[in-house]
């Protein structure tokens, strides 16, 4: 018989099902045409109703499952009693028939952090750039982010406005690619599911970086790569998902605007398929629960020749950016 799943891989599936969810709340918020946008520090760090409602549904489903985790939200919610129409208790199966790797099988609840970014990339939301958007479900263990959980509400948004479109005219239907979102998952040592992944063809130097928390320090880190492109758009775990699918070669962000609910979940399903996310200085990001939330120094990731975007950093940039 086989054995019972684990900790671990329980977590994963969960995370899955709770992305899913939430997936549907920031659909659902922007289709009732509410969207509640309050300002949180400035003009461009925005906070509506799905962010709100997102978390508490991810939160609150974890926390009734998973009592002894620790779980942080990039929102600064009330405590209060949540509906029970935004609980999700539902597991994904395929997750949960998948091998955990041994090193984490003995892996307990309270040794977990869970972070827990419900709506990245709020901005672009707030402007209809929806397929910036993802959901990020983050577990890390002993510091270490080693699970994560991406869901993109809008994935195939293009291709479904094409189908309705030809629904309303009474065509032929698009064929399956016109689903609407879908949910990307890894675990380390076991790998990353849910995307085709490609790589940016060699020789080529794209550059993804921040749409709207540009500076010089960006600049100067960014131009200092040579690039032969570069893409401003919103969201860690959107920049990440282009290097994953061949868009781009290389995440630069310079500055200290990120925070740790943003890179946990994206950097699993990046070092999953043999890529690298580190700080500007090239160190691993810590992430228990005791780290403070700021990215200080930065993010850099690449799929593929981190070196050679390594070596590239300005040393102005780098005494800039204090870890």
């Amino acid at each position: 018989m086989a054995s019972s799943p684990t900790v671990l891989m329980r977590l994963v599936a969960s995370a899955y099902s709770i992305a899913q969810k939430a997936g549907t709340i920031v659909r659902r918020v922007i289709a009732e045409g509410d969207l509640g946008i309050v300002e949180k520090t400035c003009a461009t760090d925005l906070q509506t109703k799905a962010d709100r409602l997102a978390q508490m549904s991810i939160c609150s489903s974890l926390a009734r499952k998973f009592p002894k985790l620790t779980i942080i939200g990039e929102e600064d919610l009330p405590f209060e009693e949540v509906d029970q129409e935004l609980i999700e208790d539902g597991q994904w199966e395929e997750i949960l028939q998948q091998p955990c790797p041994s090193q984490y099988s003995a892996i307990k609840e309270e040794d977990l952090v869970v972070w827990v970014d419900p709506l990245d990339g709020t901005k672009e939301y707030t402007e209809g750039l929806l397929d910036n958007v993802t959901v990020l479900i983050g577990i890390a263990y002993e510091g270490k982010a080693i699970a994560g959980v991406i869901n993109q509400p809008y994935y195939n948004y293009q291709n479904n406005e094409k189908q309705k479109l030809r629904e309303h005219r009474n065509e032929a239907k698009a064929g399956p690619d016109a689903v609407l979102g879908r949910t990307i998952w890894g675990v380390l040592g076991l790998g990353a599911f849910g995307f085709q992944l490609k790589e940016v063809p060699a020789g080529k130097h794209i550059i993804t970086t921040t749409r709207s928390h540009n500076n010089k320090l960006v600049t100067d880190c960014v131009t200092a790569m040579n690039p032969d492109d570069v893409l401003r758009v919103g969201g860690a775990g959107n920049k990440i998902i282009q290097l994953i699918e061949g868009k781009a070669s290389a995440y630069v962000f310079a500055s200290p605007g990120c925070k740790k609910w943003d890179t946990c979940a994206p950097e699993v399903i990046l070092h999953a398929v043999g890529g690298k996310l580190t700080d500007i200085h090239g160190n691993a990001l810590q992430y228990n629960k005791e780290v403070k939330h700021m990215n200080s120094a930065g993010v850099l990731a690449t799929l593929r020749n981190y070196d050679y975007y390594a070596s590239r950093v300005p040393e102005s940039v780098k005494n800039a950016l204090v870890p």
